[in-house]
């Protein structure tokens, strides 16, 4: 059992100026590492530990940590011309939506943030301009950023819920204190994969929209079922609210374009963030014009306003122009690598699965996979509260550190391979794994 007394002392001295010593909670974990560096597919600890990263700081790092190309543009923008102007446009943005543009098929304009969450309260705030509507759908176990419209249903336990219903929608169950009651009102959660629960809100409410990860990934790799997304695209023409596609995790990470192009549905607006720039704070909303065009409308009582003094800063936005740089180059080289490492641990995990008698499966998407502890791939939150062993899934993750693989401590948490990895690292993981569940 590894202890770990540096990092403890640097966690204990955050706690006496930092609420819980942690700058955002979601970090908060047990054990509590504090790491000190990363390269690669590796990170290091305070004790000097090393690991193999299947984590990933939530998975922006799809190029691993510290890629050259992205490190050297960056280096290159501090030194030659970076600045934050607040005045005008700069050449560098222009740059990276034309890029945007040219990789996403339906996007025909974006405008640039910091946070994934900046991103989905913007395309809500738009939505709601553009149709004139209030309500907003959601997806129980899904996971949208901290706003008072979001933060809710994310990882709920069913006594609260209550049973399965469809159609029909869950009582609000919002993640933070401090949202007023006026805002849950409006907010309407139903479960992935539920077309009859999103028809039977659109019919009782005003929607102006409803916004869903194309793969629910904050609870493993939860995937649409065939025609799901596609029935969201015909209900949303049908009854006029807008279609959001989160794609903060999905985007760039499992396609070029995002998990729309592998889908072929297109939706009103879509989110980016994390591996558009491998680990630098940007994000992005885009769309067809006669929707973002609303973010310069010429009527002031009816433009939506997007503001922020460090929207496309220089360092991100360089950052994320190497990365797509990286991500266009070779013909796709950057996919067809991390889809191989991708099915070479799917393939070990699921022959571990049968050659041991467990009861587990195993979902992948490209880089992003998940073992749970249930005999089928779970449909959407109930089918996976109600049947996965949390306790078997929590004790292998914090095992597996103990043996330098770092999965996130937290039940069902996307684990994600970079482009960094190898296939020796693939096969160490395996046969910690092994080591693990024999144990």
């Amino acid at each position: 059992m590894r202890s770990y007394p540096q990092s403890a002392a640097i966690l204990e001295r955050n706690r006496a100026v930092i609420p819980g010593g942690v700058v955002s909670i979601n970090r908060a974990t047990t054990p509590e590492i504090v790491f000190v560096r990363g390269q690669g597919a590796r990170i290091w600890d305070a004790e000097g530990n090393e690991y193999l990263d299947y984590h990933g700081a939530f998975a922006p790092h799809f190029l691993g940590h510290n890629d050259p190309h992205v490190t050297e543009s960056v280096i290159r923008v501090l030194r030659d011309s970076a600045s934050l102007y607040g005045s005008g446009t700069t050449a560098l943005e222009g740059r990276l939506a034309e890029m945007m543009c040219a990789a996403v098929p339906f996007l025909e304009s974006v405008q640039f943030l910091n946070t994934g969450s900046e991103a989905t309260y913007q395309a809500i705030r738009a939505a709601r301009a553009i149709t004139g509507r209030d309500h907003v759908i959601v997806m129980q176990g899904g996971y949208n950023g901290w706003h008072n419209d979001v933060a809710c249903n994310l990882m709920t336990p069913l006594e609260r819920l209550g049973p399965r219903v469809s159609p029909g929608e869950y009582p609000i169950a919002p993640i933070s204190s401090g949202i007023p009651g006026a805002h849950q009102a409006l907010i309407h959660a139903v479960n992935f994969n539920d077309l009859d629960s999103v028809e039977w809100a659109v019919q009782r409410y005003p929607v102006a929209a409803v916004i869903t990860e194309p793969i629910l990934q904050n609870i493993g790799i939860m995937h649409p079922a065939p025609g799901y997304l596609e029935g969201l695209r015909q209900l949303a023409d049908r009854y006029g609210f807008l279609l959001i596609f989160d794609e903060v995790k999905t985007g760039f990470r499992h396609a070029l374009g995002g998990y729309s192009t592998i889908a072929g549905v297109t939706p009103d607006l879509a989110v980016y963030g994390k591996a558009l720039a491998s680990g630098y704070p940007i994000a992005a909303i885009g769309g067809p014009r006669r929707y973002m065009d609303w973010f310069a409308h010429p009527d002031p009582s009816k433009r939506v306003l997007l503001a922020g003094t460090y929207n496309a800063h220089p360092v991100p936005t360089v950052a994320a122009i190497a990365t797509l740089e990286r991500l266009m180059a070779d013909d796709g080289a950057v996919y067809r690598h991390v889809e191989a490492l991708g099915a070479r641990m799917e393939t070990g995990l699921n022959a571990m699965i049968a050659e041991m008698g467990l009861t587990a499966c195993v979902t992948r998407q490209g880089s992003a996979y998940c073992l749970y502890f249930m005999d089928h791939a779970p449909a959407d939150w109930h089918d996976l509260a109600a049947h996965h062993d949390a306790a078997r899934d929590e004790a292998m993750r914090r095992d597996l550190i103990g043996r330098g693989v770092y999965y996130f401590p937290v039940m069902t948490k996307q684990c994600s391979l970079t482009a960094a990895h190898t296939v020796a690292d693939v096969d160490f993981t395996l046969a910690a794994t092994r080591a693990v569940l024999t144990a």
